[in-house]
């Protein structure tokens, strides 16, 4: 959430910023709203005063033995009109905080300012691309399985059996050790969040079609994120134990609404998937900083998996929802000659933290903490880029990246 501060104080501004990222405020039904919470706040607070008057007043006439009924009758009259105005009050407060929840974070100044997609800065380019096949990963390994998952599940997701299951094991193993490794602490976490922790990391209200729903008050989680970050929700955090750096490994759901006919085969885009997040809350000051160097750490993966990748920065106009700053990491996909992203870090300024009232205890007093996150990796692409990147027709076989060799027990997998 925004800085409702920052909303009164410089509306314009805000209303720039947040159009260059495609939203649209309506600064005028906010200040209609505030310019009625602004009377209603000082109604409030006058009846609360005239209570307090008269009830002082009541209790001095009844102890001194004088008749009240005058008295008792100004005080339920006080009640009643102040339970009106109050009632109204907390009604329009609510109003304004949907305003508020809708509204995405703004965009950091040094934020390339764009539409979508095609307008993303390329940063670096890692690694060659050798690679000479054309196959893709369902072509090239019968083990990935989407028809028999079809079966049991319906489409977007698969099953793995063998080696090709035992690799994408050996990948979890391999990103937990080296996010530990980094200093991260790893948890074990459920995989159904509520209501309120989904707010905290901004997918609701706004995007609850994204999600699966289970109840009315829980869902499975999108992403490590959301449980990570909520560790901390209504927390207050001492200034010296931050950068404070957690990672899990968990499944993530996601209902893929609005991606109707895109990516259907294989396992670029599954309603199910592993993924190990990086979340760090960090300090305001430090946050960008963090950044890079969480960005660090998930490149880290596939530098030492030998894969060929690119950074790039997303433009205002293809930032998430909660980002104020992002960098995507796009892993090379043979099959079809081009990169794909595979891990998305991003700086959310203090956007979560409002959301979740997470701050600092610093000498000049409570602040509001940053919080940053990334994946480290996506699994499954990882898994096909592995495949579709190591593959060899001459051999009909896969080879196994050095550093995952010690899981696996062998160098290739023969197909």
């Amino acid at each position: 959430m925004i800085d409702v501060k920052l909303l009164r104080d410089t509306p314009n501004e805000v209303r720039d910023r947040l159009k260059s990222r495609g939203y649209d405020l309506n600064i005028a039904y906010f200040e209609e709203l505030d310019e009625i919470r602004k009377v209603l706040q000082v109604e409030v607070e006058q009846l609360q005063s005239q209570r307090k008057n008269l009830s002082a007043e009541f209790g001095k006439a009844k102890a001194s033995g004088q008749n009240v009924n005058d008295l008792k009758s100004q005080v339920d009259k006080v009640n009643s009109d102040l339970k009106v105005k109050d009632d109204k009050l907390q009604n329009l407060l609510t109003d304004i905080n949907n305003f508020l929840l809708d509204i995405p974070n703004i965009p950091r100044s040094d934020v390339p300012v764009g539409n979508n997609e095609d307008d993303n800065v390329v940063i670096k380019k890692i690694g060659d691309i050798i690679s000479t096949n054309t196959k893709d990963h369902l072509e090239i390994t019968t083990d990935i399985d989407t028809d028999l998952a079809a079966s049991l599940s319906g489409s977007r997701f698969s099953v793995l059996r063998g080696d090709i299951s035992k690799l994408q094991r050996a990948l979890i193993n391999f990103m937990m050790d080296n996010a530990t490794a980094n200093g991260y602490e790893e948890y074990y976490l459920p995989y159904m969040a509520n209501t309120e922790s989904l707010k905290g990391t901004g997918q609701l209200p706004k995007f609850e079609d994204d999600l699966f729903k289970t109840t009315d008050s829980l869902y499975l989680i999108p992403t490590a994120e959301v449980p990570l970050t909520n560790l901390f929700r209504n927390k207050i955090l001492n200034k010296e134990d931050v950068p404070i750096k957690v990672t899990s490994h968990t499944p993530c759901f996601r209902s893929e609404a609005g991606s109707y006919g895109k990516d259907t085969k294989g396992l670029i885009r599954q309603h199910q998937f592993e993924k190990i997040e990086l979340v760090q809350v960090c300090d305001p000051n430090t946050s960008l900083d963090d950044l890079n160097v969480l960005l660090g750490h998930a490149e880290e993966i596939l530098q030492k998996l030998n894969l060929p990748y690119q950074v790039i920065e997303l433009c205002t106009g293809d930032l998430g929802f909660s980002a104020s700053k992002t960098f995507d990491i796009e892993v090379w996909m043979p099959s079809q000659n081009k990169y794909r992203e595979i891990s998305s870090c991003s700086n959310f300024s203090d956007f979560q933290a409002r959301r979740s009232n997470i701050k600092i205890k610093k000498e000049q007093g409570k602040v509001l903490a940053n919080t940053i996150n990334g994946s480290a990796l996506a699994v499954g692409r990882t898994l096909i880029a592995i495949i579709e990147n190591n593959y060899s027709q001459d051999t009909n076989s896969i080879h196994i990246p050095e550093v995952l060799q010690k899981f696996m027990g062998k160098k290739v997998i023969s197909i």
